[in-house]
């Protein structure tokens, strides 16, 4: 894969132009689409360090894109543009997993500072993936990050993208208590500031894929007063 490749999918012209005149400033190639049907496609060859996403999109919009790409490519990082600035748009993002997110009109040193962050993180993240990306089981839980697979018992557990993450940090790090805040910022970002809400809703919908009580949980467990840890393997029943 191509590390110095970013696709921009936005159909007003002069914004995408702006866009890769900048970005080419930083030394990568870019490459312009105009509809969202196409801009899928392309995005699908996994030929991208970073996809440029706008929402409101020709022939398939930028949310239904992202939709559908997280399926099978649930790495490459996605800034979300649009013309609204509405928390609906912002949580949809965050749900479909959008890695940033930008409001229109936006500054270039903006836009530059966002783009630089999300390729150091997508780095870093890449650097880690040898001694990270091993398989990690705790009770009935197995968690193969390569394959982007969880699994209780025999059978697979359907996640989000977000989710898979979430359960990822908390079983790599079992024991370990992680504040509303902490979750936000290493799953979601710092640009997410604000939304620790979102972080409550996706702990239930993980309890309730992978305890057999979500009420009484055995695997994600609550620090009163602090946030969330996972348990440690000599805290589980073995039934």
């Amino acid at each position: 894969m191509e590390q110095d490749f970013v696709l921009i999918v936005e159909d007003d012209s002069e914004i995408s132009k702006i866009l890769s005149v900048n970005i080419e400033d930083l030394g990568l190639k870019t490459r312009i689409c105009d509809n969202g049907q196409d801009g899928l496609e392309l995005a699908r060859s996994g030929k991208f360090s970073l996809i440029i996403l706008d929402i409101m999109l020709p022939r398939l919009d930028g949310v239904s894109l992202l939709r559908e790409l997280r399926k099978s490519d649930a790495r490459t990082p996605v800034l979300m543009v649009t013309a609204r600035d509405s928390e609906l748009d912002r949580v949809l993002g965050l749900e479909l997993g959008a890695d940033d997110y930008m409001s229109k009109p936006f500054s270039v040193r903006e836009m530059t500072a966002r783009v630089k962050a999300l390729l150091r993180r997508s780095q870093l993240a890449d650097d880690a993936n040898g001694y990270r990306d091993k398989p990690v089981s705790i009770g009935k839980l197995t968690l193969d990050p390569l394959k982007r697979k969880a699994l209780l018992g025999k059978k697979e557990v359907d996640l989000t993208v977000k989710e898979f993450d979430l359960l990822s940090l908390f079983m790599k790090n079992p024991g370990r208590a992680y504040s509303r805040s902490d979750l936000l910022n290493l799953i979601w970002g710092y640009q997410f500031e604000g939304y620790e809400h979102t972080v409550n809703t996706h702990i239930n919908r993980l309890r309730a894929k992978i305890e057999i009580d979500p009420g009484k949980p055995e695997y994600l467990k609550t620090v009163w007063g602090v946030g969330y840890r996972f348990a440690e393997e000599n805290e589980l029943s073995h039934d």
